[in-house]
């Protein structure tokens, strides 16, 4: 077809697809083997599917040598489009992804018919450069195909012309053989390996900073990370744990299936306290850990233990104490914040969204050393180890409860009939908004007549005691199950002025004219 007949037709593009993505790997898989990136994109590919499922979405993927195509639900539902948009940004293995509409298309002019109404209004008084990316037999480079394009948008729109090297506003088109893409916007994806590609691990998460940022890069780094929680005799602390750790997977890792793990830890800690020196205690707590790990984690089939320590940020985390505490386990140890300073940490927690926890986390600190040692000798350290009872670890291991993550929510469950769960308010009923700041913030909860509070996840127990005792309260989160979480520890600490608010229809709840959607950004930010 010659190149002048590509300008005639005032055809409109055929079958145009409502929401499409393009998803650009990350750059150190795109410079594997053949092999390998054929086993990485495959990886890839299924966590999609996986992902969509847990967050109840449908898509479709086409797997290319360089990208992946993602198509999106059935219709271009607001509601769909953000939560496609939320997910995919959190998926280990994507550097960045385009949203496109795609179209099949004969002649530029059913480009333009597309292209025109998304970048046509943003041009009065802007310069702007037409980009081309293209690929396949056509008659026609890319350079032309901008340069005709943009002689459209001129003339048609108005404009301050054309400016190649800074732009206003840049229009980006790619075209791959009959098909075009005209890209609406552009996303930062989370990079990394995509999980369940560089093996399995079992991290030490204690709802610390630390522990939450390293089980976090381990994700990023593409493992599949199982979670291991040393329970040394608070309730509340597991509670906060839990919650966090469902958190972590639910946001960023939900492609696969992993476990919680709970170690009671009361009878270890009692020796310690008991029965060795005040300057080991410390080191002798983080070797019974490892010792515990090691076995827990060859149960379960993962390779390393991880956790968040970090050189010389407390007296146990010395080069020398930490040489101490490998030496006891029998599987690889990962420390991904090894280096990394505190402030650095805490940044990283607020950016992944695990701060939070972190801040309002009970603490226990029933290990406290009143002069802990920093560079005690090995034998000094065995010596003072081998006055507990050496019982002491299998026991732990025997007494470990093992449960899906994905069944932390339904250990409230069994309480559905006492935490009253509602479709509609009554008159009078207050509007408790436990999501998190930034999501309550982003998308505002929106009910007419009825009083809206907010209090988030993390704060709830500590101050709904604050609140009017004589109004009732109906929690709210996105999915319904951090409020229910949250009513659970209300109703055992003895308030009944409550309800959970599950909106059948989530245009009841609004912001902005913007439906509430079906949002899980985990337990914890729903």
């Amino acid at each position: 077809m010659p190149l002048a007949a590509v300008l005639v037709s005032p055809r409109r593009p055929q079958c145009l697809i409502a929401m499409k993505f393009i998803l650009r790997l990350f750059p150190e898989i795109s410079i594997k083997s053949r092999p390998v990136r054929n086993r990485l994109i495959k990886v890839l590919t299924n966590n999609l599917f996986n992902v969509a499922l847990h967050h109840n979405f449908a898509l479709k993927v086409q797997a290319q040598w360089d990208k992946l195509i993602v198509s999106v639900g059935e219709d271009d539902a607001e509601a769909t489009r953000e939560l496609a948009v939320r997910e995919l940004s959190r998926v280990p293995g994507i550097h960045s992804f385009l949203e496109v509409k795609e179209f099949a298309f004969e002649r530029f002019d059913d480009i333009f018919a597309v292209a025109g109404p998304i970048y046509g209004p943003q041009l009065e008084n802007h310069t702007f450069a037409v980009r081309v990316r293209r690929r396949g037999n056509h008659p026609y480079n890319s350079q032309e195909a901008s340069r005709i394009i943009g002689g459209m948008f001129k003339s048609h729109y108005p404009n301050k012309g054309v400016n190649l090297s800074a732009p206003d506003v840049t229009i980006n088109i790619e075209i791959d053989q009959n098909k075009a893409f005209v890209i609406t916007n552009k996303y930062k994806g989370m990079g990394g390996y995509p999980v369940g590609s560089q093996g399995a691990a079992l991290t030490l998460i204690s709802g610390g900073f630390d522990s939450g940022v390293s089980t976090y890069k381990a994700i990023h780094r593409g493992m599949r990370v199982s979670y291991l929680f040393f329970n040394m005799g608070g309730t509340a602390h597991e509670l906060g744990v839990k919650q966090e750790s469902y958190f972590i997977w639910d946001r960023y890792a939900s492609s696969h299936r992993v476990k919680f793990v709970t170690i009671p830890f009361e009878p270890i800690v009692g020796q310690i306290l008991e029965r060795t020196h005040h300057g080991v205690r410390g080191v002798i707590l983080k070797r019974m850990m490892m010792r515990v790990g090691s076995k827990v984690a060859a149960r379960l089939k993962c390779e390393a233990l991880i956790t968040g320590e970090s050189v010389g940020q407390v007296s146990s985390q010395t080069v020398t104490n930490l040489n101490h505490i490998d030496a006891v386990s029998d599987c690889l140890v990962l420390r991904p914040l090894v280096m990394e300073d505190k402030q650095d940490i805490v940044d990283k927690a607020k950016e992944i969204g695990t701060a939070g926890f972190a801040e309002s986390m009970p603490e226990y600190c029933g290990v406290i050393s009143d002069h802990p040692n920093v560079c005690p000798a090995r034998s000094f350290v065995e010596e003072e180890e081998a006055k507990m009872d050496s019982s002491l670890v299998e026991a732990a291991v025997a007494a470990a409860v093992v449960m899906d993550i994905k069944d932390i929510p339904a250990n409230t469950s069994k309480l559905e009939e006492e935490v009253e769960i509602v479709h509609e308010l009554m008159r009078g009923d207050v509007l408790l908004d436990v999501r998190a700041p930034d999501d309550a913030q982003k998308s505002p909860l929106v009910v007419a007549g009825h009083e809206v509070i907010t209090l988030p996840f993390y704060k709830v127990a500590s101050e709904f005691g604050n609140l009017d005792n004589l109004k009732t309260y109906a929690l709210y989160c996105d999915q319904g199950v951090m409020s229910l979480m949250q009513a659970r520890e209300l109703k055992e600490k003895g308030y009944h002025n409550l309800k959970v608010y599950r909106p059948q229809d989530d245009s009841a709840a609004t912001s902005n004219n913007d439906a509430v959607n079906g949002n899980t950004e985990a337990v914890s930010r729903e």
